[in-house]
């Protein structure tokens, strides 16, 4: 799976994943963690064995929790996971009905960024929000479409965030040598971005939507990608490093 200035990917698992989305790397269990959204799951893989856990309702994204479990956003709030049943932990007062939640990561102080989305046309109704460990959230940011591409810069002074709808990646989030990794839905690629905000690498994946990806591996070596239309999960090894995941708490 090692690659060159330009690579491909090729499928290591038939996850199976109607939407395949934020997989993020568990360093202490050496485990692959994503959602599939349309799925309804939340998906474990090992490169032994893939464990799925059937969720409620759609789960948009997923973070690690420093005290161990995830924290995963779901349609209707923000849960806590772990050996049972999802947990509620907040359901912010401006989350209305028909709205779901989205892409979220954590930042480098361990809180929970989030973003809601109406679907299926996606008009500007969603909100970004900040969760905190207590479980409070604030409101940031509304009018969204699609929140995504939530990312920190490596001393976590910077928040990156894109609208999907709007084509643009307002700023960058940066692997171990400062650069950005992005999956392009549609192109069927990944693609580096230096700071400079130059294409220099370019990865072929063997699926039409790429989805979202991230560095895991014993040394955050292994670039792995997820897709949509269950077209499965990717991975190569790209010669670089990347960072590991902030944990919630």
């Amino acid at each position: 799976m090692t690659a060159g200035r330009n690579a491909r990917a090729e499928r290591v698992l038939d996850s199976g994943d109607q939407l395949g989305e934020c997989p993020i790397w568990d360093e202490r269990m050496s485990v692959l963690w994503w959602v599939d959204i349309h799925g309804r799951a939340v998906k474990r893989y090992d490169a032994e064995s893939l464990r799925l856990l059937p969720m409620p309702e759609p789960p948009g994204s997923i973070a690690l929790r420093r005290e161990g479990g995830l924290l995963v956003a779901l349609q209707s709030g923000v849960f806590l996971l772990g050996t049972e049943a999802p947990k509620l932990l907040v359901k912010p007062a401006e989350h209305v009905a028909g709205l779901r939640f989205n892409d979220g990561r954590c930042d480098r102080a361990g809180r929970f960024w989030v973003g809601t989305l109406a679907e299926p046309d996606f008009p500007p109704r969603g909100v970004l929000y900040r969760i905190s460990a207590e479980g409070s959230a604030t409101a940031l940011r509304t009018g969204m479409q699609v929140p995504n591409s939530l990312a920190w810069s490596p001393d976590g002074r910077t928040m990156y965030f894109a609208d999907s709808p709007r084509h643009k990646i307002w700023a960058f989030d940066y692997d171990a040598e400062g650069c950005l990794w992005n999956a392009e839905w549609g192109a069927a690629r990944v693609v580096r971005y230096t700071p400079a905000g130059k294409v220099d690498r370019v990865v072929v994946v063997p699926a039409k939507n790429p989805t979202c990806c991230c560095f895991g591996g014993a040394r955050l070596e292994t670039l792995y990608i997820t897709s949509a239309e269950r077209a499965g999960l990717f991975a190569l090894e790209p010669g670089v490093r990347g960072l590991a995941e902030s944990r919630f708490g």
